[in-house]
């Protein structure tokens, strides 16, 4: 049976390697999509949000910002994003700070590729803290 190959990759290291999943759903700019074996060669913009990883029967989920992925005839995915992260990784302390102080720095009035960059900012600990948040409760249940 035909397995994927994903790589997610960061301009700091490469976040995440794996061979033999089953599949592998992301956001993408045309919205959610999942990849399976035997898919047809893709590029993609991704977006902001959770990449899912299945192998046999479990789960592997990762926050990301945006990024691109391309996917080989091969069943080979590369993933290149500006930042992505284990979501078990995620400290949902630190989060809630780097949250505070992102807001802290929209309202003081300063330029606005400093807005830009604040606000970016909490987009990213908005995201993290939202599949953080959910991939702890999911854990709960189990």
């Amino acid at each position: 049976m035909s397995k994927l190959a994903i790589s997610i990759v960061t301009p700091e290291k490469i976040i995440y390697e794996e061979q033999g999943i089953d599949s592998i759903s992301l956001p993408t700019t045309q919205g959610e999509i999942t990849i399976l074996p035997k898919h047809i060669p893709l590029i993609a913009k991704v977006t902001p949000g959770e990449i899912v990883i299945r192998k046999d029967s479990k789960e592997t989920s990762l926050v990301t910002t945006q990024g691109f992925l391309k996917l080989d005839s091969d069943g080979s995915a590369s993933i290149l994003a500006d930042y992505a992260i284990r979501s078990e990784e995620v400290e949902i302390a630190k989060v809630l700070e780097a949250k505070k102080k992102a807001e802290e720095s929209m309202k003081a009035k300063r330029t606005e590729k400093e807005f830009a960059i604040a606000e970016a900012d909490l987009r990213r600990t908005l995201i993290e803290l939202k599949v953080a948040q959910k991939r702890r409760i999911k854990i709960r249940e189990v």
